[in-house]
């Protein structure tokens, strides 16, 4: 039963993805409907298609991603680097982790 709850599951979520605003979707929901995409042009079914969608969600998250620690340390050295202080910091913070 929880079995086909989880398929059912993670065969909607992409079609969630589709009806909304791309410009709307998290990075992640994006990165999901490229991976059911492309397990879809591969044509795999069961066992093969879970494996190939874990292995396609976890791909590049510690390549080419600064952890949160990294990311603060690199926008604090940028931000003195601008000499920036008060509010123009927080702002120039706030914005630099986000992205």
């Amino acid at each position: 039963m929880f079995k086909r709850i989880l398929i059912t599951a993670l065969l909607a979520a992409p079609l969630c993805a589709f009806a909304a605003d791309e410009k709307s979707l998290t990075p992640q929901h994006q990165k999901m409907g490229a991976c059911n995409k492309e397990a879809a042009a591969k044509s795999l079914k069961g066992d093969e298609r879970k494996k190939f969608m874990s292995e396609c969600l976890s791909a590049g998250k510690k390549e080419g991603k600064l952890t949160q620690q990294e990311k603060m340390k690199s926008c604090n050295k940028e931000a003195g680097d601008k000499a920036l202080k008060g509010d123009d910091r927080k702002k120039f913070m706030s914005g630099c982790l986000k992205g």
